[in-house]
């Protein structure tokens, strides 16, 4: 009876370890890519052989790929897959369009592996999991898979430059803003000192060689800026094109949540380099998104441009002009400049979210809270050498989901509702000596709304970089 039972049991075994372990095959080996393992090894290594590692900010949070076939846009994509050779990464996030099927939302495989000439390459399981979201429409749809290319065509390349690592691939159908406040939530957390974020995508498609450079040159230079409004403009007028479409902005925002503040191009080219064949060509790009805090000396130029931008309208009425060539000060940022005179508040003004450039950011709200806060009246010239200058950086917004999570003097509010809006930088509660109660009702009362209207209103939290 006992040895049924085990006989039994056995074949329900085998088939529960196989689904557990069974995995995708790769679809474009033999067409994007060689098939057989050792012709595959020696391609990828002549790429990388032709890149050197350049000298680059330290962490790199998001990679930008190409993702055609080898042959057109291999080499371009070894720029970057070169400078992550040797890194301690142990997971990575692949991001990308699905070309083949439409659906809403996005697509997370969950289970098993992904497999190539070179071996099997596991799921993440527990973080793909994490990710699904009825509401979000983040689910797992296996047909947007079968014949996917553009995360597969990354595999080989990861083998090549990483030693063990797991995977969470997603594909991006049509997201909806649901979708995409979930995923850049979630992904931004996954973000930690281990983990990258690849995201797969060609520019522009079939143009002559003249006509796809100047396209691909304004979306490279939004992407370098990590600037979500000019990215997604380009994309909607077609002034840019990048067949990742929102998943690239997706990863973008991502890594701009998770401290990305600076992107450095290793290699643009397209087909045309390639085959010679320069009437229709398609564009590629390896972008590195790096996380690079400002430094003291930094820091101190910007608010010697907020003092210039200051003076130079309240003395002559004028917007400095000022030739800015460090990136990370081109790199879209939101920003709010304080004005105290003699320990008083005298004007504050700034952008919630990061509309332009950091430096472009520093010098209208530096203007605006000298000469159009509706509180206070514009400073005089008289006042000019009284003031005392401060800039807060803004992080991205998140929503609050717990109140008790909020730290005094480290997260800044934000509150909308009924129309009505409202900000306090972290450093409010601090001066005026404020606990979490009192923090929630001033937010409110900042907006024009009721004391207790927090309870049932959009509220966000962020952290700054407050610069003296």
């Amino acid at each position: 009876m006992g040895k049924n039972v085990i006989f039994f049991l056995l074949p329900l075994f085998l088939i529960l370890f196989a689904c557990k372990v069974s995995g995708k095959e790769p679809v474009v080996a033999g067409s994007f890519y060689p098939a057989d393992k050792e012709s595959l090894q020696k391609i990828i290594q002549d790429f990388l052989s032709k890149v050197t590692k350049v000298k680059t900010y330290e962490r790199m949070i998001a990679l930008i790929s190409p993702h055609a076939g080898y042959i057109y846009s291999g080499q371009v994509a070894a720029f970057g897959y070169k400078q992550l050779e040797g890194k301690d990464i142990n997971k990575v996030i692949l991001i990308g369009p699905s070309h083949h099927k439409g659906f809403n939302g996005a697509s997370v495989y969950t289970k098993g592996f992904l497999r190539t000439p070179l071996g099997d390459v596991y799921i993440n399981e527990k973080l793909a999991e994490g990710l699904l979201n009825e509401q979000a429409d983040v689910k797992f749809l296996a047909e947007a898979f079968e014949k996917e290319h553009s995360l597969e065509v990354q595999l080989p390349f990861l083998q090549t430059v990483l030693k063990d690592f797991t995977i969470i691939p997603i594909l991006v159908g049509s997201p909806t803003r649901k979708t995409f406040t979930h995923l850049t939530g979630k992904l931004s957390e996954m973000l930690d000192e281990k983990t990258i974020i690849i995201a797969s995508t060609d520019l522009s498609h079939y143009h002559n060689y003249e006509k796809a450079k100047e396209m691909d040159n304004k979306v490279i230079s939004a992407i370098e800026r990590l600037s979500l409004k000019d990215a997604e403009n380009l994309l909607r007028t077609g002034e840019g094109e990048f067949c990742g479409g929102y998943s690239l902005i997706i990863a973008i925002e991502a890594a701009r949540m998770a401290g990305a503040n600076i992107g450095t191009t290793f290699k643009y080219a397209n087909s045309g380099d390639v085959t010679g064949d320069k009437e229709r060509v398609v564009g590629y790009a390896s972008i590195g998104l790096f996380k690079e805090p400002l430094t003291d000396e930094e820091k101190k130029e910007l608010l010697a441009l907020a003092k210039d931008a200051i003076q130079e309208y309240v003395i002559r009425k004028k917007v400095i002009d000022k030739e800015i060539k460090n990136p990370k000060f081109k790199t879209d940022g939101a920003v709010f400049v304080t004005i105290k005179e003699n320990g008083q508040l005298r004007g504050c003004i700034g952008h919630v979210q990061p509309y332009m450039p950091l430096y472009k950011s520093v010098i209208e709200n530096a203007i605006s809270a000298s000469s159009e806060d509706p509180r206070f009246l514009p400073i005089t010239k008289d006042e000019l050498k009284d003031l005392d200058i401060e800039i807060t950086l803004l992080s991205p917004l998140l929503p609050v989901t717990n109140v008790n999570n909020i730290i005094i003097g480290k997260h800044g509010l934000v509150i909308r509702k009924y129309g009505h809006s409202g900000i306090l930088l972290p450093q409010v509660p601090v001066e005026f000596g404020w606990d979490r109660e009192t923090f929630l009702k001033q937010i409110c009362y900042k907006a024009g709304l009721p004391s207790d209207a927090w309870k049932d209103a959009e509220l966000y939290y962020f952290t700054a970089e407050i610069i003296h």
